[in-house]
C-alpha cells in the first residue's frame, strides 16, 4: 500500500496538480511540501491525495477501510529558512522514529534517491504557497 501511495502522488504531480518538494510516509502519518498554483487550493491538492489514494487502494488492492482522519493542519511557508526547516524535518522523520539510519535508505521518502522531485519555489513569495500535510 505504501508503494502504491508513492505513486499516487507522483502520478498527481506528473499531472501539475501542484509541484512536490518533499514527503514522507511514516507507519501513522504523511507530511508533505508541496506549491499550488495561483488558481488551486491546499485544499483541493489534498483532496487529489487523499481522495485518489483511497480510491485507488481500493480498485488495486479492494481495501475498503478508511485511511485519513477527516481535515489536515496547514503550515504556509512564505521564506527560505521555513522551507529549508521544514524540508528537513520531512526527510528525517524516518530517522527519528529509528526506522533507518539515514533518510535516503527510507523507501518512502523524498531523500530516497529514485525519487525526482520539483525544486523549492523562488522568492517563497506569498504567493508560492507551500503547505504541509499531515495525517495520522
Amino acid at each position: 500500500m505504501a508503494e502504491l501511495f508513492v505513486k499516487v502522488l507522483l502520478e498527481y504531480r506528473e499531472q501539475r496538480r501542484f509541484r512536490l518538494h518533499e514527503f514522507v510516509l511514516m507507519p501513522d502519518h504523511l507530511h508533505v511540501l508541496l506549491t499550488v498554483g495561483p488558481e488551486k487550493t491546499v485544499e483541493r491538492a489534498a483532496q487529489f491525495i487523499k481522495g485518489g489514494f483511497s480510491f485507488r487502494a481500493g480498485r488495486e488492492m479492494d481495501f475498503r477501510g478508511t485511511f485519513w482522519q477527516r481535515g489536515f493542519p496547514e503550515t504556509r511557508v512564505l521564506d527560505e529558512t521555513s522551507f529549508r526547516s521544514h524540508a528537513e524535518y520531512i526527510r528525517n522523520n524516518p530517522v527519528r522514529a529509528h526506522l533507518v539510519a539515514s533518510p535516503e535508505l527510507y523507501p518512502f521518502c523524498s531523500a530516497c534517491p529514485r525519487y525526482h522531485l520539483d525544486p523549492a519555489p523562488q522568492g517563497l513569495k506569498p504567493s508560492a504557497i507551500g503547505a504541509i500535510l499531515r495525517h495520522g
